[in-house]
Parts: C-alpha cells; sequence; structure tokens
C-alpha cells in the first residue's frame, strides 16, 4: 500500500494548521492580562498576603486559614466553624484542619453545642488571645505600611471599591466618619 495519500494528508494537515497559527500571529490581541482586573486583584493580594505571612509563620507556625480563623475569633468572639467558613469564605474541611491545629497549640477551645451535637462552639482561649492581641498589632503596623504607598483619598477609595468587589459592608465607624457624625 502507497503511503502517498497519507503524506499528502499530513502535508495538508501541516499547511492548515500553519495558516492558521500565522493568521493567529497577526491578529491583534488587545487583551492585556496585567490589566485583567481578577488577575490584578489575585497579583495583589498574593503579594500582600506573603509579605504579612512572615508575621504569623515565624512567630507562630501558622498557616494562613488558622491566622484567618484565629482572627475571625478575636474579632467576633465565640463562632462555630461554619459561621466562620460563611464570613472568610473558607471551606469547612480547610477550617476543621486550622481548628484541630489551633486547639492542639491550645490557642482555642471547643465546646459541643447542647442543642446540635455535630457543631461546636469555638472560643479563644487566653493563649490565643495572647496571639490575637500580638497579631493584630502587627497586622495593623503592616496595614498601615502598605497605605503609606498612596495618598489617604486613594487609600479609602480603594478600601471602598475591594469591599464592593467582594461584597463586603464598611464597618460601622468608618460609615459614621463619612456620615459626619463619628
Amino acid at each position: 500500500m502507497s503511503r502517498a495519500p497519507f503524506l499528502l494528508a499530513e502535508l495538508i494537515v501541516d499547511f492548515v494548521t500553519n495558516k492558521k497559527k500565522e493568521r493567529l500571529m497577526t491578529e491583534k490581541d488587545d487583551f492585556s492580562l496585567q490589566d485583567f482586573l481578577p488577575f490584578l486583584l489575585n497579583r495583589a493580594a498574593e503579594e500582600s498576603s506573603l509579605a504579612f505571612q512572615a508575621h504569623y509563620k515565624n512567630r507562630y507556625g501558622m498557616l494562613r486559614n488558622e491566622w484567618r480563623v484565629l482572627f475571625h475569633l478575636g474579632i467576633f468572639g465565640q463562632m462555630t466553624a461554619k459561621e466562620i467558613g460563611e464570613r472568610a469564605k473558607i471551606h469547612k474541611t480547610k477550617i476543621s484542619r486550622a481548628v484541630a491545629k489551633l486547639a492542639a497549640r491550645r490557642f482555642v477551645s471547643r465546646s459541643r453545642d447542647e442543642k446540635d451535637r455535630r457543631s461546636e462552639h469555638l472560643r479563644l482561649t487566653p493563649a490565643g488571645e495572647a496571639a490575637y492581641r500580638d497579631l493584630r498589632s502587627q497586622a495593623q503596623t503592616y496595614d498601615a505600611q502598605l497605605a503609606q504607598r498612596f495618598t489617604p483619598q486613594e487609600v479609602a477609595l480603594l478600601r471602598h471599591m475591594l469591599r464592593q468587589l467582594a461584597g463586603i459592608e464598611a464597618p460601622r465607624s468608618h460609615d459614621a466618619e463619612h456620615r459626619g457624625d463619628g
């Protein structure tokens, strides 16, 4: 059997493929990844998170989800893992792992809900409260350092726009400042 038909088919496929490549290379692609909002938001979040990560990782050996759970309990007080997951947008298995590590280090205590035995109430222990206060202070300093790159008006606008994109309401004290009654 002659290979001529197969060779001809291969030549045609190569020709068509090369023409498509040439056409794609000559067409102007005006999409800029550097201006794509999801890319920019992710990149900014990753850059700023990695820099802050050194504080909680080096000092307390925590990972990102652990400090997020710690901060939710520090800010909001007693919560369930489900409530933290809904607020922080963290999957329940990741919260469960973070809670287990925080409990093993005695930063978090757990108590069963008497009405729903499947649920646990989580709260910071005195050691957890001390770690939270320490990291909160470092977070405030780090936040101020990040904000120094911008004018106060730019910082306020950036926070406003990011809260809008994230679907997060402004803190109450912040609302009062902007209304002029606080």
